[in-house]
């Protein structure tokens, strides 16, 4: 998980209700040079539009999100998810995690919830909600009592806020629905989508 979200720098939060809009959306992820996604399963169509993603930009790394249960965890690596994101941890969900054998990128909002996946054996933990949660500061003072984990922070996360949060030396890669917002993807706007992913892109750290 460390190597793909080194990788990844930005990481695009997509909602998709409609698998007629995975292949384009795809396609101007990929043009804007963004080929690491997570999908989240908040839509009927999630897992339908993975595979669609994937069969039209085979080289794109698709990971699911909004990961609750241990049926949802599985059903995602049956559909071909190259990794899985949680919103949090329970005492369910993180040997289903820990035994799905694709990378993991689990959910933790306060420093315990950190220190319990962390010894867990999890790589990067992915804070959620950040902004709400306590942001910047709030990361920031993690460094010093927890210098050797890293983040993935998603929530809110604007286009203009992203580079502070690439800035912190505990920040990994950051996740963001701007660059492919809900109202782009029905609207069609894949000009946009492209642009958007090519700034993204730029931030990479």
């Amino acid at each position: 998980m460390t190597a793909l979200l080194d990788a990844a720098g930005v990481i695009p939060v997509l909602t998709v209700g409609d698998i007629g809009q995975a292949a384009p959306l795809a396609r101007a992820l990929k043009a804007g040079g963004l080929s690491v996604i997570e999908m989240t399963w908040r839509t009927e169509a999630a897992l339908d539009v993975m595979k669609a993603m994937k069969a039209a930009e085979p080289g794109m790394i698709v990971g699911m999100g909004t990961i609750r249960t241990p049926d949802q965890a599985e059903a995602s690596i049956a559909a071909g998810a190259d990794f899985l994101v949680s919103p949090g941890l329970t005492p369910k969900l993180l040997p289903a995690l820990l035994a799905s054998g694709v990378p993991v990128l689990p959910g933790v909002a306060t420093a315990g919830e950190a220190m319990t996946a962390a010894e867990a054996g999890f790589e990067v933990l992915k804070f959620f909600p950040a902004e709400q949660a306590g942001g910047l500061p709030y990361l920031k003072s993690l460094q010093g009592p927890l210098p050797d984990i890293r983040f993935c922070p998603t929530g809110s996360i604007s286009r203009e806020r992203a580079p502070d949060y690439l800035a912190l030396p505990n920040v990994v890669c950051v996740g963001g629905s701007w660059i492919a917002s809900q109202a782009m993807i029905e609207g069609g706007q894949w000009e946009t989508v492209e642009a958007n992913a090519r700034a993204a892109a730029a931030m990479r750290t």
